[in-house]
């Protein structure tokens, strides 16, 4: 009964996942067109900083979400530390929780560097867009970012559920 729950579980985040993915796919032909309608209007110069600001934005936020992703994880293994651990699994948690700790920050100095950069992209783009297209450019950021937060967060989900399906089918004899 369990683990039909798991599977069942696992084939409603499955389909939420494709979901999220059409609507990535939708998110990036909207990209390509914000991008023709930018590289039209703006200054090679300008286009380039808006093209990096894109194609950092994807990079920064994935970066710092695997990085939270993983020192979670390291966080659950040492919360579930006792007595019975070895000294050295000990210690090498502890070494990649420090480790992950400053390439999170590190990964949080890059992102409000990020956050300067579109708004100095956005002062460009208001330069030459329409208080319209200046607003759908802004909502196709968050859009962006919110999907990138989501695939992220699905993805997270369904390993854990395969794991404990994983699991739970080892432990039946």
């Amino acid at each position: 009964e369990l683990m039909a729950s798991l599977q069942c579980r696992l084939q409603a985040l499955w389909e939420e996942q494709e979901l999220v993915l059409l609507e990535a796919r939708e998110c990036a032909k909207w990209g390509e067109e914000l991008e023709v309608l930018v590289r039209g209007l703006c200054q090679p110069n300008e286009f380039n900083r808006y093209l990096m600001f894109i194609g950092d934005l994807e990079k920064v936020v994935s970066l710092l979400l695997c990085l939270s992703s993983r020192l979670a994880r390291v966080q659950n293994a040492m919360s579930r530390m006792d007595g019975n651990t070895e000294a050295e699994e000990k210690q090498s948690l502890n070494e990649r929780h420090k480790l992950l700790s400053r390439q999170r920050e590190d990964a949080k100095d890059l992102k409000e560097n990020l956050d300067r950069r579109e708004r100095v992209v956005s002062g460009i783009l208001a330069k030459y867009l329409t208080e319209k297209q200046l607003q759908d450019y802004q909502h196709f950021v968050q859009v962006k970012t919110s999907l990138l937060i989501e695939q992220k967060d699905l993805e997270e989900q369904i390993k854990f559920f395969e794991e404990q399906l994983e699991n739970l089918e080892q432990s039946i004899p």
